[in-house]
């Protein structure tokens, strides 16, 4: 996978007197969701504690730094910037005051209005304390004129547009929200009187909380002391849910959509290989991510599935990398060829995408260096065309090499003997959902949200650090 990066990580309890380690520990299953920052706040029924820094879920909290968390509810949050720079002030969750009562707000996804709405504000005399679009719902909850938080949200959340799955924390309550298009997971579960909510199940896996259901879109959940209830604020008719969840971001091991996305990922590999089957000797991944997506692809054509790739689990983020030389070889930094199981082999090579296409013939120029006499590229998602407005951190649409060149021309530039992308109806069909519950825009350039252009990267400064971080 050639590193779009995630979207967030969203993790909630209630009823819990251990909840900030229950917390840490949902937001360490969440982790590849969020790479740059983490934050937990809990409420002791009094009083918002709360802790957050840049770095990974280790990084941040310690033992004592989790003692000091004390209440029984809490909300986490690991973040990828998708909207707003790398910068203390954006890490999340967000904590502000309404109407004289304290309240943390973390958000999943991205508003496509966030830069009309943020600057409408500002000229009426808004302060903002961070570049995040997030803080916009604040914002907007603090001028609804309405009494009670569930008011005061829903009456924001009337303005916003694009893709949100929220947790929201005060004294008493945790609220769970999903925009009416559903674009980003979100799910609630229990255990002992607990309510639990996630981004994945695997999280609540974590916690030994049973899953319960998905938030739906359009819903907001409310959570106290005696259950919880749910509320519909929006009906949008049919979901839009991003479908690279299936294809790359959630762990293996998560149910996402209502689906099992481990067994989606071979169904993906399954009807690559009957779109596009080869002659060879052999089949593999490009760890981690395409792994299932191979297995099934070995599956379906009878092909030995081999590990012809070793990858260095101990990698940090690459976009922290201190010089462009190094960024340039990460490639062979994160990977190496087992030249034994590849030499003079004629061998499919399966991978989930291909963004710029930099990172992949890099490392098809390892395969070949490791003796491969043939290499047959095969990617279980369509070729990535149109930019991402709803929460995933992709490139301009000149950056992305599919929409610019034939797949013929990928070919030649990455140097291998054939390629083969998944089509979209192979993609939509195999997630065994009704193929509209899906937005595939970053494929087909359909929006199932109204945008125009490319993504505002100025608004809110977002991607400041673009060229550092994505040497794709």
């Amino acid at each position: 996978m050639e590193q779009i990066k995630h979207n967030c990580g969203l993790f909630g309890v209630l009823g819990n007197p251990d909840a900030a380690r229950q917390t840490y520990l949902g937001l360490y299953s969440l982790q590849h969701r969020g790479q740059e920052s983490s934050g937990i706040v809990t409420s002791d029924g009094t009083c918002l504690h709360g802790y957050k820094n840049l770095g990974l879920v280790n990084e941040v909290f310690s033992d004592k730094i989790l003692v000091r968390l004390k209440g029984n509810a809490a909300i986490g949050h690991n973040r990828y910037s998708t909207t707003g720079s790398t910068r203390a002030c954006n890490v999340q969750p967000l904590v502000a005051e309404l109407k004289g009562s304290q309240l943390a707000i973390a958000h999943n996804g991205n508003l496509v209005n966030a830069g009309v709405l943020r600057k409408e504000m500002e000229a009426a005399g808004s302060i903002f304390q961070s570049t995040m679009d997030s803080e916009i719902i604040v914002h907007l909850m603090a001028k609804s004129g309405c009494d009670n938080v569930e008011d005061m949200l829903k009456s924001a959340l009337g303005r916003v547009e694009g893709a949100y799955s929220l947790l929201i924390l005060t004294l008493d309550k945790l609220i769970a929200v999903r925009d009416p298009s559903g674009f980003r997971p979100l799910c609630i579960g229990e255990r002992a009187g607990a309510f639990y909510c996630a981004s994945e199940s695997c999280a609540l896996d974590t916690a030994q909380a049973g899953f319960l259901r998905d938030v739906l879109p359009g819903e907001m959940i409310v959570a106290e002391a005696g259950g919880f209830n749910s509320h519909r604020f929006a009906f949008d008719g049919r979901p839009a849910y991003c479908v690279f969840e299936l294809i790359y971001f959630s762990r293996p091991d998560s149910k996402v959509f209502g689906v099992s996305v481990d067994a989606v990922r071979k169904e993906l590999g399954k009807r690559l290989a009957r779109e596009h089957p080869a002659d060879a000797d052999l089949v593999m991944s490009v760890p981690d991510s395409s792994n299932a997506a191979a297995l099934g692809y070995s599956i379906e054509s009878g092909l030995q599935l081999e590990l012809g790739l070793i990858r260095n689990h101990y990698v940090g983020r690459t976009f922290i990398y201190p010089t462009s030389e190094l960024r340039r070889n990460r490639v062979r930094i994160k990977f190496n060829p087992v030249r034994e199981l590849l030499e003079g082999k004629r061998i499919v090579v399966v991978d989930d995408s291909i963004v710029r296409g930099t990172t992949s013939k890099r490392l098809m120029a390892m395969l070949r260096t490791a003796g491969a006499k043939e290499i047959h590229l095969r990617i279980s998602s369509p070729p990535i065309k149109h930019p991402c407005f709803y929460g995933i951190d992709t490139p301009r649409r000149d950056d992305l090499i599919a929409a610019r060149y034939s797949v013929e021309e990928i070919r030649e530039f990455l140097g291998v003997d054939s390629l083969g992308y998944l089509s979209v109806d192979g993609l939509l069909e195999s997630t065994g959902l009704p193929k509209g519950n899906f937005c595939a825009a970053c494929f087909t350039g359909s929006y199932p949200v109204g945008v125009e252009g490319e993504p505002d990267k100025s608004a809110f400064e977002q991607f400041d650090d673009w060229a550092l971080r994505d040497d794709q």
